[in-house]
């Protein structure tokens, strides 16, 4: 990998070199580097683009790196990633997407990825987005991810997309069992011309399972988001989403809670904030000695944090 790619990599996965334990990095369309464990298998699709990754039951304590970089402008893909998630695990996979475009054609990354989780497995999953490159051509990701949880599983995402990422379609639907939990939470920031859409849908169908959904966005100059999320409540549940957004300069976010009770003991709550920085937040800052610029900084960092 070249330098470019190696800071690509930094970015998405926050490590300085190699991860530990299981990985595959795909780098302009091709596999770049791979390493399994004796709990934990890659397996490259034959059918289409993209992996297969199988973790046995009770794997604990492991991590799974699935990282992807683009620094060839004009490049686009698609690929298919399918997660076997065994009974009574716990694990942590890191994937996420950088792009690098210094050209002047569209690049792009689309992706599915599909988890299985198994009954009473945990899994924590991080995806972040980045992109860079002073090109005139687009940097896209859409990402979408379906996740299905069988009986007393967790899974919490966390989806973080901060820079660089000029349009972005952000799906995500579940379907979560009895007795299990989906934890979500979102961090985004738009700037420039970028426009960004979240849409969110989870199926409450087993009894006892829970949904928390939580959205902290920022946007800034001209840019645009739309947050829309769905959570339908079909047996005894319990159910929440919310979205919280700072607007700045021209930008505008457009916020569409939705949630849909089909059953007596369903029990679900939806929130939604749109607003600006509080003057006396930059003002009390401000006689810290900050500037005014400086103070909008820490006020949106502590925000996304």
């Amino acid at each position: 990998m070249d330098k470019i790619q190696q800071t690509l990599l930094e970015a998405v996965t926050e490590l300085h070199g190699v991860p530990e334990g299981a990985y595959n990095i795909r780098a302009n369309g091709t596999m770049a580097g791979r390493n399994t464990t004796a709990n934990i298998d890659i397996i490259t699709k034959e059918d289409k683009p993209g992996i297969d990754i199988r973790i046995k039951p009770g794997t604990k304590n492991e991590s799974v790196h699935i990282p992807v970089v683009l620094s060839q402008s004009g490049l686009q893909e698609m690929v298919y990633n399918d997660f076997f998630v065994g009974d009574d695990c716990d694990i942590t996979i890191v994937a996420g997407c950088g792009i690098h475009n210094g050209g002047d054609e569209e690049s792009r990354h689309d992706g599915i990825h599909t988890f299985y989780v198994g009954k009473n497995a945990k899994i924590r999953y991080v995806e972040r987005h980045y992109g860079q490159g002073d090109g005139n051509g687009q940097r896209v990701m859409n990402p979408n991810t379906v996740i299905y949880l069988e009986e007393g599983a967790t899974m919490e995402l966390e989806t973080t997309q901060i820079k660089g990422v000029d349009s972005t379609d952000r799906i995500t639907t579940a379907t979560v069992g009895a007795g299990a939990t989906l934890l979500i939470k979102e961090k985004l920031m738009t700037h420039g011309e970028q426009v960004a859409n979240t849409d969110f849908t989870v199926y409450l169908n087993g009894e006892d399972s829970s949904a928390n959904v939580i959205s902290r966005s920022v946007a800034r100059d001209r840019s645009k988001q739309r947050f829309v999320s769905h959570i339908y409540g079909n047996t005894r549940c319990a159910g929440h989403t919310e979205c919280d957004a700072i607007l700045m300069d021209n930008a505008s976010v457009v916020a569409v809670p939705e949630i849909t009770a089909n059953h007596l003991d369903a029990s679900l709550i939806h929130e939604a904030a749109i607003g600006k920085i509080a003057g006396e937040q930059l003002i009390k800052l401000m006689t810290l000695g900050l500037t005014e610029q400086e103070a909008e900084e820490q006020i949106v960092n502590g925000f996304l944090k």
